[in-house]
């Protein structure tokens, strides 16, 4: 699975959510790579709906079914409302599975 963080240049909000997304991961290969994007164009042609944006294998599983291109800050709402600048790493763990990277060795229903 390839795993691109797309970000506006000095984005705050890159370090964390790289950090959750490597967490999430839990020691399952995946290629990670940080995009910075500097206009609409290239957010337009990522598929970018604010910074930061995590594409898996270019689908953003966080992205409603109406988002726009856009270099804007994004917020990611927790299971239990909380607004933040990155998805909580459970909802990752829950994203990556979706979109059928197996769970890590030893992971619960695991063999």
């Amino acid at each position: 699975m390839r795993i691109s963080v797309l970000v506006v240049p000095g984005c705050p909000n890159a370090a964390p959510v790289l950090e959750r997304v490597r967490a999430a991961l839990g020691g399952r290969g995946a290629e990670v790579e940080l995009v910075e994007v500097r206009d609409r164009a290239g957010a337009a042609a990522y598929g970018m709906n604010g910074s930061p944006t995590i594409l898996l294998d270019g689908v953003d599983p966080f992205a409603p079914a109406d988002a726009e291109p856009s270099l804007s800050c994004r917020l990611y709402r927790d299971a239990d409302g909380t607004l933040s600048g990155a998805p909580s790493e459970a909802a990752l763990r829950e994203a990556l599975t979706a979109a059928g990277l197996p769970p890590p060795a030893g992971a619960p229903g695991t063999v």
